[in-house]
């Protein structure tokens, strides 16, 4: 017998709409998943929705549950937090945490759903994907003790990225954004902030998040000799211009790329994709993220809200879905 859900599409870049969506009764190894909240991951969703996938990297693009091609319609999202109605006996009745889109109930392997730890909160819970992406670029480029790291950008994974560095012995962490509004999060995640020009140089890192042009090159230019930029910006399919004269080969700088697709080359020998999951999950107890979670709506309310987030109208850094409960 089929269970009624709806689901998020994006029917056209720009228009998203509710669509009705039968699943059917999970078979064995698999587990029937109530949605309790989702999260919007403002980067990669809103170059989805604003239809600015390159042809190049649609492949590359794709969520793990995706249906549908870009730039649409298709079904995408991956930060999904939600209930266990129908499964194995271990997993039955826990809130588990999936890489699914936004959708009301969902069938899936019970191998996709990680169990959320005691100590993190149904809505923490989405936050996951974003802390996983900012574990995997300290793995890509880990500070040593005592360094100066700046993150440009204090967007959902900036600022994810910022806590982490913040529970590092003796790092000065600096959270770097032009929205001053900014400063009251640094704050709640323990790190300094600054507005870009007034922001110190001769750091030994910095990460850059802002995915934009003029983020990426100050973060360059805070750099001391022999510094590296850890680029996590996705720019779809935006040129990206930079100055590299200068001091740039002078000074012996670097931009190292990383992405969460693949577990760090530093520890790809040792942990799985499951292994960083669960332990981004285990992070999460940390009730500081909270400070991430700015905004919420009803899922009904999700068409008009990707379209405020994708032209700028909503200025938030996690906002969550909620879920009819009845």
């Amino acid at each position: 017998m089929a269970t009624e859900s709806r689901a998020f599409w994006l029917s056209k870049p720009g228009v998203g709409e509710i669509r009705g969506a039968a699943v059917g009764e999970p078979g064995s190894g698999e587990v029937l998943v109530r949605a309790l909240h989702s999260g919007v991951s403002r980067g990669s969703e809103t170059v989805v929705f604003r239809g600015g996938v390159p042809a190049s990297q649609a492949d590359a693009m794709r969520a793990p549950f995706q249906e549908g091609d870009f730039p649409g319609p298709v079904k995408y999202g991956y930060l999904s937090v939600g209930r266990v109605e129908q499964g194995p006996s271990d997993l039955l009745d826990q809130t588990v945490f999936c890489l699914f889109p936004h959708q009301t109930r969902y069938v899936v392997p019970a191998s996709s759903v990680t169990p959320v730890p005691e100590g993190v909160p149904a809505r923490r819970a989405v936050l996951a994907g974003t802390v996983e992406t900012a574990l995997n670029a300290l793995w890509d480029v880990p500070p040593r003790i005592g360094d100066r790291v700046s993150v440009v950008g204090a967007g959902m994974v900036g600022c994810a990225v910022a806590r982490l560095l913040s529970q590092l012995p003796q790092v000065q962490v600096t959270l770097i954004d032009v929205d001053p509004g900014r400063a009251e999060i640094a704050a709640a995640l323990g790190v300094d902030f600054a507005q870009p020009d007034e922001a110190i140089g001769e750091q030994d890192l910095a990460f850059h998040t802002s995915a934009s042009p003029a983020g990426l090159q100050r973060s360059l230019e805070l750099l001391a000799v022999e510094g590296t930029v850890v680029d996590l910006s996705w720019y779809g399919e935006r040129e990206v211009a930079l100055s590299l004269g200068g001091a740039f080969h002078s000074r012996r700088l670097a931009i190292q790329s990383s992405q969460v697709g693949l577990v760090s080359p530093a520890r790809r020998a040792s942990r799985s994709p499951q292994d960083r999951l669960r332990l981004a999950l285990q992070l999460l107890q940390d009730p500081a993220f909270d400070a991430l979670l700015t905004s919420r709506s009803s899922f009904e309310d999700l068409p008009a809200v990707m379209a405020q987030l994708a032209d700028g109208r909503l200025n938030t850094l996690c906002h969550t879905i909620d879920y009819d409960q009845s």
